[in-house]
């Protein structure tokens, strides 16, 4: 976890096992220590989100979502296709009957 310190420019990491430093840029920029980003699999590109608790900086590694991820995320549900027809047979028939049909 990170620990703010009472210099605004400096944040100091606090780990109970390892404990790591770092130094905050004057962009807020944090590089964050080879042999954490190794244990959590940290890698280029992946997002981090972070929080506040507790008075110090959480942050927890999120993996991208690819398609893969996302297949079959809604499956036992209702069919998106069904609804879709369904919305636009009802609204044919509404415009035909408009038209006179």
């Amino acid at each position: 976890m990170i620990k703010p310190a009472m210099d605004t420019e400096t944040l100091t990491l606090d780990y109970s096992i390892s404990p790591h430093r770092a130094t905050m840029s004057s962009k807020g920029q944090v590089v964050i220590p080879a042999a954490i980003r190794h244990e959590l699999g940290i890698e280029p590109g992946m997002f981090l989100v972070m929080r506040v608790a507790e008075g110090r900086i959480v942050m927890v590694p999120q993996k991208r979502l690819t398609w893969r991820d996302l297949r079959g995320i809604t499956a036992g549900g209702p069919s998106m296709t069904d609804e879709l027809l369904e919305d636009r047979r009802l609204e044919r028939e509404r415009e035909l009957r408009e038209e006179g049909w």
